[in-house]
């Protein structure tokens, strides 16, 4: 069921699955094995992971996927503890884990650490390594057995179990990652026209677009559908060379006060980082996360998080127009922080609101983490494009088509 390696695939469109266990239990080996690659260093000495080690690999039937081998859950001493919270952390993005175990067994920490990450909802498969060694016990496989927690029996130095394992995983995935994720197809049929507003402006990279665009662009073709993409200046020339109107306009979110006058009122029009908060999360949660724009008070502070790690420019959307709209729109002293990349912070329930960046580099099970984590702390959540809609107006407009879909 393992296949060659591909590094094509988006990192956000790739499956995570995580390999965890205490120091030496075998996952560095159990990685090369899965891939048939040396990946990883494998060593007799206990802690030779320290940082996370991704590889990009295609796991048949369930398509490309990234392994992530992390360090040890029994890591000791200050730069230990920093290692063990960085496995968490890979874990929070993960789809699915290999739970690694050695000759030992399942020890009680074993069993706490894996009850842990399935009360966040993370599947797991425990992979009973070293069988050249030892077999797993009697009560171990009960334990499991009483867990509903599947597991599979492998051997890296023997190379056995590579195909058993991932047959497993195919089994454990989610159905949402066996099913063909949809962005906007579900609004618009064969031969009908979808046109993207794309702005250009000091933020937009040069001699590119962002992957976003790329992505709605290309999911028109494969579904046979007529892909335009125009600036703002130009959409009122473009609508008016259609002989028809077209089936969906999708717009960048900063140019959403310009676009809607435009575009007529039975056209449906949204944005693509309302897109990307259904793709990637949960629109209603972010809906009614914008809300919370409303009630900001002075002295509040919001957490612009962002998924991925950029040079700011003088018109970043999350660090310089986005504060700026908040503040005339709420006529209040408001205190924003940034994170980038994997970092949330620890003290979230002292922000009023978390503003989330369309999460294009993240996959979805991130997200909805992050999700998750904001409604048990109690702290509302919304991204970048329904914030800007809500900020401008048109919020109604701009998610009504979608959540219409989506129930």
């Amino acid at each position: 069921m393992c296949n060659a390696v591909t590094d094509q695939a988006p990192r956000g469109m790739r499956y995570h699955i995580a390999l965890a266990g205490r120091r030496n239990a075998g996952k560095s080996s159990l990685l090369n094995l899965l891939t048939g690659q040396d990946v990883s260093i494998v060593s007799d000495t206990a802690g030779t992971t320290t940082d996370a080690v991704n590889k990009p690999f295609e796991l048949l039937p369930l398509g490309p996927v990234t392994f992530i081998d992390t360090a040890g859950i029994d890591d000791e001493g200050e730069l230990g503890n920093l290692r063990v919270a960085a496995t968490r952390k890979a874990l929070n993005r993960a789809d699915m884990a290999l739970y690694v175990v050695d000759e030992l067994g399942l020890t009680e920490a074993d069993r706490a650490f894996i009850e842990s990450q399935r009360n966040l909802g993370l599947p797991v498969l425990v992979v009973f390594n070293k069988g050249d060694l030892a077999s797993p016990s009697a009560d171990d496989l009960i334990w499991c057995d009483a867990q509903g927690l599947p597991f599979q029996q492998a051997s890296s130095v023997a190379g056995h179990g590579r195909r058993s394992i991932c047959q497993a995983l195919f089994e454990l995935a989610p159905e949402e990652l066996k099913a063909k994720p949809v962005l906007a197809a579900d609004c618009y049929g064969p031969g009908d026209t979808v046109v993207c507003v794309v702005p250009i402006d000091m933020a937009a990279p040069k001699g590119r677009l962002i992957l976003p665009q790329v992505q709605i662009l290309r999911e028109a073709l494969d579904h046979s559908a007529i892909a335009m993409i125009c600036k703002e200046t130009e959409l009122a020339q473009t609508l008016a060379m259609l002989p028809e109107p077209p089936a969906l306009v999708v717009t960048d979110a900063q140019a959403i006060k310009t676009v809607a006058p435009l575009v007529p009122e039975s056209v449906p029009l949204t944005t693509f980082s309302s897109l990307f908060a259904r793709f990637k999360g949960d629109l209603a949660q972010m809906v009614e996360g914008a809300a919370a724009l409303d009630r900001l008070k002075d002295g509040d502070r919001v957490l612009i998080a962002e998924a991925c790690s950029h040079h700011v420019q003088d018109e970043d959307i999350g660090r310089v127009k986005l504060p700026a709209l908040v503040r005339r729109y709420s006529g209040k002293q408001i205190e924003f922080d940034v994170v980038a990349g994997h970092d949330f912070p620890d003290d979230l329930e002292s922000y009023a609101l978390v503003l989330h960046c369309g999460a294009c580099m993240f996959n979805r099970a991130e997200m909805l983490r992050r999700l998750r984590e904001c409604t048990r702390r109690g702290v509302p959540i919304t991204n970048y494009g329904v914030a800007i809609a809500k900020l401008q107006g048109v919020m109604p407009r701009v998610v009504a088509p979608l959540l219409a879909r989506a129930g």
